[in-house]
């Protein structure tokens, strides 16, 4: 991550408000308490995406939410960052995990898909995969339940009562990463229990 660039931080999700509060629109949801925490709008709309730009950490930044829908998630990203000429290191992609045990947060940088769409669609269209990612743990939902039926449903009243620390937590990895650098970041993170 450079000093000197831009850096955008996008949160993963689907618009309209039938996704709202579903576990696969969780980057939307933490990328709304970043520009709360930060007294940032995403107010602004270019590239199919709604968007804020201000200082976080010091560092210029854009808050991203693409509107494309989950599976076409990298287009809009990779024309935002064409235009500011943003690398992709420079680049933070928060998306729902169900690897992960609801809650749990993991930054990752440079790895593959996992079978994720939106994160799939990013590789594709940048045709790389440097970006920086933090993964937050949705959980499985095992057995033969289908995939998308779980992560497009609602939370449960037990993963609603832990969802403002997970977004929290979420936050945190993030300023971590803009205040520390990557490394520090996934250092002090992805030791978390």
């Amino acid at each position: 991550m450079s000093d000197l660039s831009f850096k955008l931080i996008a949160g993963l999700g689907n618009p309209g408000k039938d996704y709202a509060q579903t576990r696969h629109n969780i980057g939307f949801l933490i990328v709304d308490a970043l520009a709360s925490a930060s007294r940032l709008e995403l107010n602004k709309n270019r590239f199919e995406s709604a968007y804020a730009k201000g200082r976080i950490k010091g560092r210029e930044v854009f808050l991203v939410k693409p509107m494309s829908y989950m599976n076409r998630s990298g287009v809009p990203i990779q024309k935002f960052a064409a235009y500011y000429k943003i690398e992709l290191p420079d680049i933070i992609i928060v998306h729902d995990d169900m690897d992960l045990d609801f809650g749990k947060v993991k930054i990752v940088q440079g790895r593959g898909h996992g079978g994720h769409n939106g994160v799939r669609s990013i590789i594709d269209s940048f045709g790389k995969k440097e970006c920086i990612r933090v993964r937050v743990g949705v959980g499985h939902p095992g057995g033969q339940r289908g995939v998308t039926g779980y992560v497009l449903g609602r939370f449960t009243p037990d993963e609603q009562s832990q969802l403002d620390l997970t977004i929290g937590s979420a936050v945190d990895a993030c300023l971590s990463i803009l205040g520390d650098g990557i490394t520090k970041a996934m250092n002090a993170v992805n030791a978390r229990r």
